[in-house]
């Protein structure tokens, strides 16, 4: 059984990827995506959040948590990584601008495919990655449906107009199945961690991760996004160094853990805030705390 469902979980999450990031793409042309890029301040910020922040509050959780080795190592591969499909969902549930999430993932994965590289042999050492290896599943199943969707609306609208629900759709469906493999497979590995300190750990980071973004947006509108946009960490290339570099599952077990916290904070997370818009705008006249 664990046999299947780890070869369905293989299949599962690129087919969720793709799907995301071309649904992604299809209401936008390249020009609306990339457009907000020339906001300088912004692009600075979110790199330092995501690439300087994160971690930072990575090694801060690590000498506060007494974790193993390659739990820590785990932890560090996910802080490295940044930009994942999740935030379209994350950003639609939350009802935040969409075309400005794809941007933060047009501007996150190539900078994770450089920062991984780089920053992973020095952090660890007994790693070994190389850039091709996380660039190409980075390149193959987000960058590419992304611009496929783009160019999809820019030369043949109706069709981008006529596919996109039914890509949201789907991508929806295959989130549910990814998580509900994920927790079946692993919830004995993540029972057993408890009292280790790897769980409480992971909830700090995420946490930690969205208070980072909420706090270094630079406009109030977009403080959500950008909280989520760090929170929601690039677990598909920590999964591929974690599996590929390591000889000890413990690195991968560590990423597994923090995807399924992700994923229990995040989307309930997001659910409230677009009900909470969306309660905003049908009652106007009510004070939400703001």
């Amino acid at each position: 059984m664990d046999d299947f469902l780890t070869r369905f979980l293989n299949f599962i999450v690129p087919v969720f990827s793709v799907l995301s990031m071309f649904s992604a793409g299809l209401p936008y042309t390249m020009q609306e995506i990339v457009e907000p890029l020339k906001n300088r301040k912004g692009v600075i910020l979110a790199l330092m959040a995501n690439f300087l922040l994160v971690p930072a509050l990575t090694i801060l959780i690590i000498k506060v948590f007494s974790l193993h080795p390659t739990l820590e190592a785990g932890l560090i591969l996910a802080a490295c990584g940044a930009g994942a499909p999740f935030l379209i969902q994350l950003a639609g549930m939350a009802k935040v601008d969409v075309a400005l999430a794809a941007t933060c993932l047009i501007l996150l994965l190539p900078a994770t495919a450089l920062f991984m590289p780089l920053v992973v042999p020095m952090a660890l050492p007994e790693a070994n990655v190389s850039a091709w290896s996380i660039l190409e599943p980075l390149l193959l199943t987000m960058l590419l449906p992304l611009a496929a969707g783009m160019l999809l609306k820019g030369y043949l609208p109706e069709w981008a107009q006529l596919l996109q629900p039914w890509a949201a759709k789907l991508s929806g469906i295959t989130l549910v199945l990814l998580f509900l493999t994920s927790l079946v497979l692993y919830f004995g590995t993540v029972i057993a961690l408890f009292g280790s300190g790897a769980i409480l750990a992971a909830i700090v980071f995420v946490l930690g991760c969205y208070g980072i973004g909420y706090l270094i947006a630079w406009s109030p509108g977009i403080r959500h996004l950008i909280g989520l946009a760090t929170a929601q960490r690039n677990i598909a290339a920590a999964t591929v160094v974690a599996t590929l570099s390591f000889e000890s599952r413990g690195p991968l077990v560590m990423v597994i853990i923090i995807s399924l916290i992700s994923m229990a904070i995040l989307f309930p997370l997001a659910w409230w805030l677009g009900k909470r818009k969306q309660n905003e705008i049908t009652n106007p006249d009510i004070n939400y705390g703001k």
